[in-house]
């Protein structure tokens, strides 16, 4: 397939947020935090959402919930943003087959795959590859499709032949890099220049030197406490390079906050700001996280983003 101009575009730059699931007490989904959750991302300038991932729990919803969640998504965006989007949870070759289907049904811009489905931990380079073509075979041409090397049930990272080939495919728009490593990014960056496949760093502590590097953006966990930081520096680290350092090194302290029982800090936050009626997660008890400093250390990171905003006079965050 040919790389056009609009392949090339940046409509796969900047900010992703990996969007979260709201819950009720009950542990269904909250729509009605969702849309305001939609919204909160679009106001503060992202540049497209990542649907139905790991933060969105996905390991942890039926397939009938995966699709309503990632339809209502699309519903309410709206058109506003991009959306990309998995559900990629399945263990069976056809069960896949027939979860990314309905997904690329959604209308999504690309339906995202999970790098740990297509091999188990001990199988080598060349069955992933397989796995990998037959996948994009079954993936209907009108939507681009993408790659996460999710780090649950297990992390599978990339080599840069299966990089290479998906670049070289003309079929892959999107790379949420979990590498944590600038090396690899930097060779990625190479890999993919001048294909239509974007690598969008999810490891805050690398940003920076991976834009420089030639990676396009940030699709990472901290674009759900301050995503509007995270938009700033991807669209001026190059005109205002001195307090783009000064940010970076902010992002890179406050990113250790997702050790502090990710996701349920996320969803304190969001419900501290309105935005969620509850924190309740199903991945993990929420009773721990307030058992000692966690939740009082969150909303001071937050304090400290939101003071260096002013200090740097970040107008566009």
């Amino acid at each position: 397939m040919p790389v056009t101009d609009k392949d090339t575009a940046d409509r796969h730059t900047g900010v992703w947020p990996v969007m979260l699931t709201p819950f009720t007490e009950d542990l269904e989904i909250d729509w009605s935090s969702l849309e305001n959750l939609i919204d909160w991302y679009i106001s503060a300038g992202v540049h497209g959402l990542f649907a139905n991932c790991q933060s969105s729990e996905m390991f942890f919803l039926s397939d009938i919930e995966s699709l309503k969640l990632t339809r209502f998504v699309m519903d309410h965006v709206d058109g506003r943003v991009p959306v990309v989007a998995s559900g990629h949870t399945a263990s069976s070759p056809n069960h896949q087959v027939e979860q990314l289907q309905a997904t690329a049904e959604t209308g999504v811009d690309s339906v995202i795959l999970i790098s740990n489905r297509l091999a188990s931990a001990d199988e080598p380079e060349v069955v992933l590859l397989e796995r990998l073509a037959t996948l994009t075979e079954r993936i209907p041409e009108s939507v681009g499709i993408g790659i996460y090397e999710c780090p649950y049930p297990y992390k599978r990272l990339l080599t840069d032949g299966v990089v290479r080939w998906s670049a070289q495919s003309g079929r892959y728009t999107f790379l949420k890099d979990t590498c944590c490593n600038l090396d690899t990014l930097r060779r990625r960056a190479e890999i993919v220049k001048g294909t239509r496949m974007h690598i969008a760093n999810a490891n805050a502590q690398t940003l920076l030197p991976s834009l420089k590097a030639g990676c396009h953006g940030y699709s990472g966990v901290m674009a759900n406490f301050h995503p509007a930081l995270y938009v700033w520096l991807t669209e001026n680290w190059q005109a205002e390079p001195e307090k783009a350092e000064v940010l970076q090194q902010y992002l890179s302290t406050a990113a250790l906050i997702e050790s502090l029982d990710y996701p349920v800090c996320a969803k304190d936050f969001q419900r501290s700001i309105g935005n969620f009626t509850s924190d309740k997660s199903r991945t993990r008890p929420v009773g721990s996280y307030y058992a000692g400093h966690y939740s009082a250390t969150m909303q001071q990171m937050v304090a400290l983003g939101d003071a260096l905003k002013s200090r740097l006079s970040l107008s566009a965050a």
